[in-house]
C-alpha cells in the first residue's frame, strides 16, 4: 500500500549521505514503496513487472549505500556509476547486455520521474543520463511446417496428451502470452462464438477469435482431460484455471515452458523454442495472410502500435526467403555482388 500524506517522503535536502543522515536509508525504501505502490493501484502493472522495478530499484539502493548516497541525494554521476557497475554484471548474458542495461535505465527513469512529479525529491538524476542502445533483434518465428510438426508432436489420448495439444493448438491460434494462457479460465472460452476472452497487462481484457482446430482441441480436453487431471489432484474443489498440471494444480508459467520445449525436442526443432515463439508465430503469420496492423496490435494486447510494428520487419523477411527460393530468375546478391542460386 502507498504510504498516507503524513509519512510519505518528501524532497530530502541535495548532497546528505547515509553518514550524515541515519534515517537516509530508511526515507529511500519508502521512496521505492510509494512508487511500487502507484504501479500496482493506479496503473494496474502484473505481478512480474512490479518484481522487476523492485529488484532494478533495490540494485540501484544498495550501488548508492555503498558510496554512502540516498536515493534522494543522487546525481547523473552516481546513476552512470550504477549503469557501469551493472554493465559489468550482465556482459554475455543470454539476451543481450545493451537490452538489460537500457530496462534498468528505464525502470530508475520512471521512479525518479514520478517522485519529481510526486514532489518527493528535488531534481531528477536521470535527466540527460543516455542508455545504451538496445538493439532490436528479430524474434525467432516458425515456418508452417515447423507449426504442424510441433502441433502433431503430443500423440495419444490420455489426459496430458490432450492438455498439451490443446495448449499448443490455443497458443498458435491466439498468441497468447504464457502468463495469459495460464490465467485462463472455462469461463473465458466463448466456443458458440469461437472468442476467447483474455486479460492481458494491466489487466486490460480483449477479445481474440478461435480457429476451429484449437477450438476442437480444447473441447476434447475440457470434456476427457481436465475431468481426469482434476481427480489425480484429489482436491476438496476443482481449480478455476482452464489449464492444469499432471497434478491437478494450475498449470505454471515453468510448467507451460516444459510442455513447449518437450514436444519442440520431439518434433526435431531446434533452437531456444518458448510460448513466446508461438506468440511470434501467430502474428507473424497473421500478417503474411493479409491481416491489417490495427486488428493484429488488438488481438496482441499491444498498448503502442509501435510494438506490433516490428511483425512487418519479419513478413517482409519471410517474403523474401519465399521470393528467392521460388523464383526462377531470383538471386541472392553475394557480398561481391554477384549473384548464387
Amino acid at each position: 500500500m502507498a504510504t498516507s500524506a503524513s509519512t510519505r517522503p518528501r524532497s530530502a535536502s541535495s548532497g546528505r549521505t547515509l553518514d550524515q543522515h541515519g534515517e537516509a536509508g530508511s526515507r529511500s525504501e519508502l521512496l521505492i514503496l510509494d512508487f511500487l505502490a502507484h504501479l500496482e493501484l493506479e496503473r494496474s502493472l502484473s505481478r512480474n513487472t512490479l518484481i522487476a522495478y523492485r529488484t532494478d530499484l533495490l540494485q540501484l539502493l544498495s550501488h548508492l549505500r555503498a558510496r554512502g548516497v540516498s536515493l534522494e541525494a543522487a546525481g547523473p554521476e552516481h546513476i552512470r556509476s550504477y549503469l557501469d557497475a551493472q554493465s559489468a554484471g550482465v556482459q554475455g548474458v543470454a539476451g543481450g547486455a545493451q537490452r538489460t542495461l537500457a530496462r534498468k535505465l528505464s525502470a530508475v527513469r520512471s521512479f525518479y520521474r514520478y517522485a519529481r512529479r510526486e514532489e518527493l525529491i528535488a531534481h531528477d538524476p536521470t535527466a540527460g543520463v543516455k542508455g545504451p542502445r538496445a538493439t532490436r533483434r528479430l524474434p525467432a518465428v516458425l515456418t508452417h511446417e515447423q507449426v504442424a510438426r510441433l502441433l502433431g508432436a503430443p500423440r495419444g489420448e490420455d489426459a496430458l496428451a490432450l492438455r498439451d495439444r490443446a495448449v499448443l493448438e490455443l497458443m498458435y491460434a491466439c498468441g497468447l502470452r504464457a502468463s495469459e494462457l495460464c490465467a485462463l479460465t472455462l469461463g473465458a472460452l466463448h466456443a458458440g462464438e469461437q472468442l476467447l476472452r483474455v486479460r492481458g497487462k494491466g489487466s486490460k481484457e480483449r477479445v481474440i477469435p478461435i480457429g476451429t482446430a484449437a477450438l476442437s482441441a480444447l473441447g476434447r480436453y475440457v470434456q476427457r482431460g481436465r475431468p481426469q487431471l482434476i481427480e489425480r489432484g484429489a482436491r476438496a474443489g476443482a481449480p478455476a484455471e482452464l489449464f492444469l498440471s499432471a497434478r491437478g494444480a494450475a498449470l505454471s508459467r515453468q510448467g507451460l515452458y516444459l510442455i513447449v520445449r518437450r514436444h519442440a525436442r520431439a518434433a526435431g526443432l531446434t533452437g531456444a523454442l518458448s510460448p513466446h515463439t508461438l506468440r511470434h508465430t501467430f502474428a507473424t503469420h497473421l500478417l503474411a495472410g493479409g491481416c491489417d496492423l490495427r486488428s493484429l496490435q488488438e488481438m496482441l494486447g499491444h498498448a503502442d502500435l509501435a510494438t506490433t510494428e516490428l511483425y512487418t520487419h519479419l513478413s517482409a523477411e519471410a517474403l523474401k526467403e519465399s521470393y528467392f527460393a521460388a523464383h526462377p530468375r531470383a538471386r541472392r546478391r553475394t557480398r561481391t555482388g554477384e549473384g548464387h542460386a
